[in-house]
């Protein structure tokens, strides 16, 4: 593992590079930018740029609101991989069962009050623990460090193993695995492990993925990438199938914010994977 982490300085840089986009994808900080530059342009008297920036201002604030222009695109993401119909798969057809990370608190909270806390992605840990109960003789891989710029505590992979315990799985086989900080690294640790469970020159069989929906076409390029088969076990769905499940008349800026920030930090990151050949 140590050796794997010295390859991984070009990720660093590109990981950091990810935080800076991940603040400028936020659809509210544009309306911040425009109102700012409003206000600049007002102390230049330069009336003619205010208009225009409080015209984007607004402009963004009614998209990012009306929440079927985040819904719709957000569909067609959480589409593109359907979910495996699990009741037919073997237990040795399973190589292991996959978390990956995202969904548990980590950092110094939860231990300071003795408590695992999950987050807003908290369908990835019960499905996991789900298929623990199901495939007992499975291993599970439960991928995540932090995904945080300066990270405090312990790592989600530490609180999973919390979890374990305190659902009385302990005695199941596990992987925890507590240094990858994005989904390229979950999947190199990952393989590494799989190469540990099976044998350095065996064939590695498919494994059972859980992540959200929204992420699961990245992560399966991803895993393919590395020439590891997936069954996907999408969760966490955000959006419904049918018409009606749309929102048409409603406005929310908090909900339209959250779901273009993750509409948009798929479309990004499979952008910026393509880039550097990680795709």
């Amino acid at each position: 593992m140590g050796g794997l982490r010295s390859l991984l300085t070009m990720d660093t840089i590109f990981f950091i590079l990810s935080k800076v986009v991940q603040f400028g994808i936020e659809p509210l900080n544009w309306a911040l930018l425009f109102i700012f530059l409003s206000v600049l342009f007002l102390a230049l008297r330069k009336t003619h740029l205010v208009k225009r920036f409080l015209l984007l201002g607004l402009i963004d604030l009614l998209v990012v609101g009306y929440l079927p222009t985040s819904e719709l695109p957000l569909r067609v993401l959480e589409d593109l991989v359907p979910k495996s119909p699990l009741t037919s798969i073997a237990g040795e057809q399973i190589g292991a069962i996959v978390i990956l990370g995202g969904a548990v608190e980590g950092g110094l909270i939860g231990p300071e009050r003795g408590e695992v806390s999950l987050e807003g992605s908290a369908e990835r840990v019960t499905k996991g623990l789900e298929l623990m109960r199901t495939h007992p003789n499975t291993p599970f891989i439960y991928s995540g460090f932090s995904g945080k710029l300066v990270p405090r505590g312990i790592s989600e992979a530490d609180a999973f193993r919390a979890l374990v315990h305190e659902q009385g799985l302990e005695g199941h086989p596990g992987y925890y695995e507590n240094q990858s900080r994005n989904t390229y690294e979950n999947v190199l640790f990952i393989k590494q492990i799989l190469k540990q469970i099976h044998g350095e020159n065996e064939a590695i069989k498919p494994v059972l993925l859980i992540t959200s929906a929204s992420h699961m076409y990245r992560s399966i390029q991803l895993f393919e990438k590395q020439e590891m088969a997936v069954i996907p076990v999408p969760v966490d769905y955000q959006t419904g199938t049918s018409v009606s499940s749309v929102h048409w008349g409603v406005f929310d800026l908090t909900e339209g914010s959250r779901l273009w920030n993750r509409l948009l930090h798929e479309l990004i990151g499979l952008a910026a994977y393509w880039v550097t050949g990680k795709l």
